[in-house]
C-alpha cells in the first residue's frame, strides 16, 4: 500500500480509501438498502490488516446504520491503527444543540470519543448557505476544542465557482470531490481541484469509478482498452487516471465484494503520482469523448434521491436506461423494466413532485429524464 501526505495535518493516509456507502447490502423494490453485516465487518478489518487506514462513513449512508456497523468492525484495536472520517449535511442542522447531538450519537455508535475528520457533508449552493446561516464552522470548531473531532472538511457537489467560494469562505483541513476520468470538467473540476490544494488542504477523491459505471465499460471503450499495448482493467485504468495526480491524498473506493477490495487493494500497491506516460493520458482522452457520446444520464447511483414518496427506484431506473444506450438498445432491457412496472415502482409513478431534485449531488433533471428513460424503454421494438 502506498501512502500520501494528508494536507498539512502532519501524517500520511494510505492512498486507497475504504468508502463505506457501497458495503455489501441488500436492496428491496423500494431502494432501501441493509448491510450485510457480516461481510462488511469481514471486508472492513481485511482492508485495515492490509494497510488501509483511511475508512470514509456517514450520517446519511444506510440511515444512520453505516456509522454503527464501522464502529462494530472497528472494534477490537482496529480503531487505533486508522482514521476515521464522516460527515453531517448542514441541512440537518438548525441549531448549535442539534448539532452537538447529531455529532455525539455519531461517535457513539462508531464507538470511539473523537472522529479524525468531520466533513460538512455535500455542500452546494443551498447546503452552503445553510452551513453560513447556522455558522456550522463555529460549530464544528467547538467540537474540535472538545477533542471531538479534529480536523474540519468538507465534501463537495457543485460546480467551479461554488466550489471557488466554498474553498475561500474557511481554511479546510481537507476538500472532498467527485473526481473521475468523466468528470475532469464537471463539479469542482480539475483547476478546482488544484486551487484547493495549493492552499494546504487534503484533497480526496470519491466516486472515482463513478458508481461503479466505469467497471463494466461498454464495447467502444472495451475496444480503447484492449487496443493499448499496456494491459490493465476499466478499474485500474480509472484508478490510475486518479492516482496519476500528486495533489491526491486519499481515493475513496465504494467496494460491495471481497473481490473487489482485494483488487483495489492490488492496484493501490504501486500508486505513484506523475505515473502515467502523454499516451497513456491521450487514451483516457479518448476514453472520455467515447462516454460522453453514449451516457444518457450521470446518475452515479448514490441512492439519496430515495425512497420516493411514490416508490419509484430512480436509480435503477436510470441504470436500465444507460445499460440500454450502452449496450445494444433498449429492447435487451425491456424485460427487466417490466419487473419494475409490475412491482409499482417505475418511472411512470412519478408525480412530479420534485423531492428526489433537490437531493441529488449530481443536480440531474431527475423529473425529464425519467419520463424519457420510460418512453425510451416502453416503445423499443415497437
Amino acid at each position: 500500500m502506498q501512502y500520501r501526505e494528508y494536507g498539512k495535518l502532519g501524517y500520511k493516509v494510505s492512498a486507497f480509501g475504504m468508502g463505506c456507502m457501497r458495503l455489501p447490502s441488500s436492496v428491496d423494490e423500494k431502494g432501501n438498502k441493509t448491510i450485510h453485516r457480516e461481510e462488511a465487518i469481514k471486508m472492513i478489518r481485511y482492508a485495515a490488516d492490509h494497510g488501509v487506514n483511511y475508512f470514509d462513513s456517514a450520517l446519511m449512508y444506510f440511515d444512520g446504520d453505516c456509522d454503527k456497523l464501522l464502529g462494530e468492525a472497528l472494534a477490537g484495536g482496529y480503531r487505533e491503527k486508522v482514521k476515521v472520517v464522516s460527515k453531517i449535511p448542514p441541512g440537518k442542522v438548525n441549531s448549535e444543540e442539534e448539532f452537538f447531538r447529531i455529532l455525539d450519537g455519531m461517535l457513539e455508535k462508531l464507538q470511539t470519543d473523537h472522529l479524525d475528520v468531520l466533513l460538512a457533508h455535500n455542500l452546494g449552493k443551498e447546503s452552503f448557505a445553510q452551513l453560513k446561516k447556522i455558522n456550522m464552522v463555529s460549530m464544528m470548531e467547538k467540537a474540535k476544542a472538545q477533542g471531538k473531532i479534529k480536523a474540519i472538511a468538507c465534501s463537495f457537489h457543485d460546480d467551479f465557482e461554488t466550489y471557488k467560494e466554498v474553498i475561500d469562505y474557511y481554511p479546510w483541513d481537507m476538500s472532498q470531490i467527485q473526481m473521475n476520468i468523466l468528470d475532469v470538467d464537471n463539479q469542482a473540476t480539475i483547476e478546482g481541484m488544484k486551487y484547493a490544494a495549493s492552499k494546504g488542504m487534503a484533497i480526496v477523491i470519491m466516486e472515482p469509478l463513478r458508481g461503479g459505471g466505469l467497471a463494466n465499460p461498454p464495447e467502444p471503450i472495451q475496444e480503447i482498452y484492449r487496443s493499448y499495448p499496456d494491459k490493465r482493467s476499466p478499474v485500474e485504468w480509472a484508478l490510475r487516471f486518479m492516482y496519476n495526480f500528486p495533489e491526491v491524498s486519499c481515493i475513496l473506493s465504494g467496494v460491495s465484494t471481497m473481490e473487489q477490495l482485494q483488487d483495489n487493494i492490488r492496484i493501490f500497491e504501486n500508486a505513484q503520482p506523475n505515473s502515467m506516460s502523454e499516451d497513456e493520458l491521450k487514451m483516457i482522452d479518448t476514453v472520455r469523448e467515447t462516454y460522453k457520446k453514449l451516457i444518457k444520464v450521470p446518475c452515479t447511483g448514490c441512492s439519496y434521491c430515495v425512497p420516493c414518496p411514490k416508490g419509484v427506484n430512480i436509480p435503477s431506473v436510470f441504470e436500465l436506461y444507460n445499460d440500454g444506450a450502452m449496450y445494444g438498445g433498449y429492447e435487451t432491457i425491456k424485460e427487466r423494466y417490466q419487473r419494475r412496472i409490475d412491482s409499482g415502482n417505475s418511472a411512470d409513478h412519478c408525480v412530479q413532485c420534485g423531492a428526489c431534485e433537490k437531493k441529488c449531488p449530481q443536480h440531474i433533471h431527475i423529473i425529464e429524464n425519467l419520463q424519457k428513460a420510460h418512453e425510451a424503454i416502453v416503445s423499443a421494438g415497437k
